[in-house]
């Protein structure tokens, strides 16, 4: 600071300093609310715009584990395809989602095409966030699964491309499901309720949650996450071109 205005009589310091003061809760009220009119502003844009026909996720976390470090069983009850599929589908979903019954009617027909042609290897993953029902419901399908009955099982409970009601997903209203496509009651009952269904079912949900899957549907083909209920057309394309690329 120069010399002659440390010379300056103290008393004088208070006007500068008070119009300095009101000059900056002036202009940090200008700001405030040009933030608040910007965000109201981007907000109503934003819920403006219509949600893109695809969401395409990467998650670039370190700390979020990949598919690739899950071990693939070739004896997992819940998955249809060859262990050496060129083109892996992994589909985490809810008893209780909409959007997974719609998916399930309108898509997975033609993924179970490439099942068929040993193009594509789906792995099912029920990850149960709405609850009880839903867990229940993964558990009889589990049960199924292990009388390789998981497709016709997993069809009655997505019947017509909506999910059933909790009231429907009671242990009694899964019975009444297994013995309509030919179960072994006994034995139904029996996995339905043991403590190995219960852990795989458990293992299932947590591969959801330590891979992000926080909403149903959500797919990972190979490497790549999508989240909701894609048109049939994005996997199509998404499996011809993995399997263009490996030719």
């Amino acid at each position: 600071m120069p010399r002659h205005e440390a010379a300056r009589p103290r008393y004088r310091w208070w006007v500068p300093l008070t119009v300095i003061a009101v000059a900056v809760v002036l202009v940090l009220m200008i700001l405030f609310m040009d933030r608040e009119q910007g965000g109201d502003s981007a907000q109503k844009t934003a819920g403006e715009q219509r949600e893109p026909d695809v969401v395409v996720t990467k998650v670039e976390d370190p700390q979020q584990k990949d598919v690739s470090d899950f071990d693939t069983d070739a004896d997992d009850p819940l998955a249809d395809g060859p262990v050496d599929a060129p083109v892996t589908l992994v589909v985490f979903s809810d008893y209780q989602c909409p959007y997974c019954a719609a998916w399930s009617q309108d898509t997975l027909p033609k993924m179970l095409d490439y099942v068929d042609s040993g193009d594509l290897r789906i792995e099912w993953r029920e990850v149960n966030v709405f609850g009880s029902a839903s867990e229940q419901a993964a558990k009889a399908a589990y049960a199924a699964a292990l009388q390789d009955k998981h497709w016709e099982f997993h069809d009655k409970l997505f019947a017509g491309g909506t999910p059933r009601s909790p009231d429907k997903l009671s242990p009694e209203a899964l019975k009444s499901v297994a013995a309509d496509i030919g179960l072994d009651m006994d034995q139904f009952d029996k996995d339905m309720n043991s403590s190995e269904t219960a852990k795989a079912v458990d293992k299932n949900a947590a591969m959801g949650t330590e891979l992000g899957a926080f909403s149903t549907p959500t797919f990972i083909l190979d490497d790549q996450p999508y989240v909701g209920a894609q048109p049939t057309s994005v996997f199509v394309d998404a499996i011809e071109q993995k399997l263009e690329g490996q030719n």
